[in-house]
């Protein structure tokens, strides 16, 4: 009788860990891994050679807006020899490999579920480094999407509740619970989490359409923006303001929040007179129906920690946001 409860509980566990697809009657493990951990599934020549060379420079170049340099992913490399079984399990990977014919191809779910897996093959080492430069940029875009759905999926298991957010600005957003309230009226809503040293923190506030000009000007006119409502709103000790760093250039990117177009804005914020400063991901919304722009932003004050996981983490918030 025990062997027989040992047996069932073996093929309860397996196939509660296994997810059924759409195709025939495959089942999937579900899939593992650190958020912006990539598994790099190569040769060992190839990724201590020139196309290991190429793959680090694209894949773990620095992540735009942070304070000091971090990569934009995690690497681990294997080589195709061990990528069986439980290594086929991680949730994001990248396969490189010589072989006879060249091409690209981004996969969801070939072996485990969620997982999304690039794979390149070329003729030589020549062909791998064209395919590569071709092809990062949309690879990369796949395997962010792939983690800010992940980190979506995560923050869904405790939320907050936003209901100020629907009653004064009209959106929705995911917020996870350990959030508290720092502001909360008509003009503004300020939400902060507290870390073991620091704090991350999420502002909302909404302005007239005009203030945001055109193209050319969106960069200074966003920054402007930010210091003066941020300036006045975000308080600092008496002598102090929180401000855009005069000295680090923002980037600034198009982008769309649940449809709508935006101005994604990266850059760092310091309060001078007490030394402090950090990232910030600003998203500027704009919403025709309502004559106005919703500010949307996050920032990080984490002295002494790596930063790239905790902006994600408020890119993740902040792109679930759904307008009403």
């Amino acid at each position: 009788m025990k062997l027989a409860r040992l047996a069932l509980l073996g093929l309860i566990f397996i196939f509660t860990s296994c997810e059924k697809t759409g195709e025939g009657n495959k089942y999937l493990l579900k899939s593992l891994g650190n958020i912006n951990t990539l598994q790099v599934i190569i040769e060992n020549d190839l990724w201590n050679g020139e196309v290991g060379e190429e793959i680090r420079g694209y894949f773990a170049a620095p992540v735009d807006g942070l304070p000091q340099d971090e990569p934009l992913f995690s690497m681990n490399q294997m080589p195709p020899s061990t990528y069986t079984d439980f290594a086929r399990k991680y949730r994001t990977f990248l396969h490189v490999s010589i072989g006879d014919t060249a091409g690209v191809a981004i996969k969801n779910n070939p072996y485990a579920k969620p997982q999304t897996g690039a794979f390149i093959v070329g003729k030589d080492i020549a062909d791998i480094k064209r395919l590569l430069e071709k092809n990062y940029q949309q690879i990369i875009a796949a395997f962010k999407a792939s983690e800010i759905k992940e980190k979506q999926r995560r923050i869904k298991i405790s939320l907050k509740k936003t209901d100020s957010l629907k009653k004064f600005f009209g959106i929705n957003m995911k917020i996870p619970s350990a959030y508290r309230f720092a502001a909360e009226n008509k003009d503004f809503i300020w939400y902060r989490k507290a870390l073991k040293s620091g704090e991350t923190n999420i502002v909302v506030y909404e302005v007239p359409m005009d203030l945001i000009r055109s193209d050319s000007t969106s960069v200074a006119d966003i920054i402007k923006i930010r210091d003066s409502i941020g300036g006045n709103l975000v308080p600092v000790e008496e002598g102090g303001r929180f401000i855009t760093e005069a000295y680090y250039a923002p980037y600034i990117f198009k982008t769309k929040i649940d449809g709508l177009p935006a101005y994604e804005t990266k850059g760092i914020w310091e309060v001078k007179t007490q030394f402090m400063g950090g990232p910030f991901l600003n998203y500027a919304v704009k919403d025709s129906v309502n004559n106005r722009y919703v500010i949307l932003e996050g920032f990080v004050y984490a002295p002494a920690t790596s930063k790239r996981d905790l902006q994600f983490e408020l890119e993740a918030i902040l792109r679930s946001a759904k307008f009403q």
